[in-house]
């Protein structure tokens, strides 16, 4: 894997420290490298990869760090590294499967600035902002806020506004979405393609900031939020011609062990007809809490297909973190 240091954005698409309100200088160095280790027999290893290199930003006088998941879930061992090349280990803390972010704690001193948290719900689309990676000025872009609206992701998950931005950040997992006022506005969390007016523009989404405090006391206190574990089915679905189609499933997850298929298409959830891949989420998680039976109506070539899947807690599959 090349590292971070091997590339640098063009000078016009760096941030001038000049035209900014705020110390640029101190928001760079805010933002660490982490490398997370993970082992071989992880239920993430095979999708995921068992070495994960992103960013994390530190958002308290503590050294604490906010990521974002898929980085650190399962790792065994994580090392964070500050822009003056001071390398520490760290400890995965908590990991939100509903919002997709995690908090790390350095086990050695940072000595570095934090950053501020500012409001994501106070930009708006056409807005300038700063995607902030780690490795100084060179890994930085001038972006725009392209949207903001409702994201769904195969793997389970919805937002119900998440941030867009472009130029895309070609390492932008874990990275720092900032205002013109120099705040955490967001984490990064995909590479994306946005529609344009003649063609798709690739982009990055960015999950929004104003989701941290009213599960941050949680996290801190108990590694996770305080709600019951949504119902998972471990079946990776996407959209496709308007229709809901099964692209894998995980092994050994309940909708594995209930027979279901790649190519399967979804009908209906207890009976109701999902009208988008976010919808079809939220039904599945009306049904109950993790553990709960989920009624699902699927088409495989032709046949319709009535099942109840057993469901189950997601982190139940998940190695949980150990200090060494």
């Amino acid at each position: 894997m090349a590292e971070q240091s091997d590339w640098m954005f063009p000078e016009n698409l760096q941030p001038r420290a000049e035209a900014l309100r705020f110390d640029l200088d101190a928001a760079l160095d805010s933002v660490v490298m982490l490398r997370a280790e993970i082992p071989d027999d992880a239920f993430t290893a095979s999708i995921l990869g068992t070495e994960r290199i992103g960013n994390g930003v530190v958002i308290r006088h503590d050294g604490l760090i906010l990521t974002i998941g898929y980085l650190v879930t399962e790792a065994e061992r994580v090392w964070l590294t500050t822009n003056d090349g001071k390398v520490v280990p760290g400890y995965p803390l908590a990991y939100d499967f509903v919002t997709g972010f995690a908090l790390v704690q350095p086990l050695g001193k940072l000595a570095g600035p934090w950053m501020a948290r500012g409001s994501s719900a106070s930009c708006r689309p056409g807005d300038d902002m700063i995607v902030i990676g780690h490795g100084g000025l060179a890994h930085t872009l001038s972006a725009k806020l392209l949207v903001k609206r409702e994201f769904a992701g195969y793997w389970e998950y919805v937002l119900d506004e998440a941030l867009f931005t472009a130029p895309a950040h070609p390492q932008w997992g874990g990275t720092a979405l900032v205002g013109h006022d120099g705040k955490l506005i967001g984490i990064g969390s995909l590479l994306v393609q946005e529609p344009a007016d003649d063609q798709p523009v690739q982009g990055n989404m960015f999950v929004p900031i104003d989701l941290l405090d009213p599960i941050l006391d949680d996290l801190l206190r108990q590694g996770q939020a305080a709600r019951p574990p949504r119902p998972w089915l471990g079946m990776y679905t996407t959209e496709a011609q308007g229709q809901l189609v099964v692209a894998g499933v995980a092994d050994g997850g309940p909708a594995d062990r209930a027979g279901i298929r790649q190519g399967d298409f979804v009908q209906e959830v207890a009976g109701a007809k999902p009208a988008s891949l976010a919808d079809f989420f939220r039904k599945v998680w009306q049904v109950g809490q993790a553990g709960v039976e989920v009624p699902l109506t699927l088409v495989r070539k032709g046949a319709q297909m009535k099942l109840r899947i057993r469901s189950a807690d997601r982190g139940a599959f998940l190695k949980k973190p150990r200090l060494h």
